[in-house]
C-alpha cells in the first residue's frame, strides 16, 4: 500500500528516490527510510512529494519504504 505522506509547492519534477528499512521479528531493524536519503539516492535538492509504501510478511518481516519526486 501507497500512502502520501507531504506535498510542497515546488513543481513535480522528473526525479524519482527511494530509500528502504526492514524490520525483522520488532527487534532487528537496518536500512535508512528517510526523505534526505531518498532525496540524496536521486539527486533532487527541491522535493516535490513524499509517499511511503509498507510491505508486511505475516509480521515477521516489514519493509518501509520512502518514495521522492522532485528536481
Amino acid at each position: 500500500m501507497v500512502m502520501p505522506v507531504a506535498v510542497s509547492s515546488n513543481p513535480i519534477g522528473p526525479k524519482v528516490g527511494q530509500a528502504s528499512s526492514t524490520i525483522i521479528l520488532g527487534i532487528i531493524s537496518f536500512g535508512d527510510a528517510s526523505i534526505q536519503k531518498a532525496a540524496k539516492n536521486a539527486g533532487i535538492t527541491k522535493v516535490s512529494t513524499v509517499d511511503m509504501q509498507t510491505s508486511n510478511y505475516l509480521g515477521i518481516v516489514v519493509i518501509y519504504n520512502v518514495i521522492v519526486t522532485g528536481e
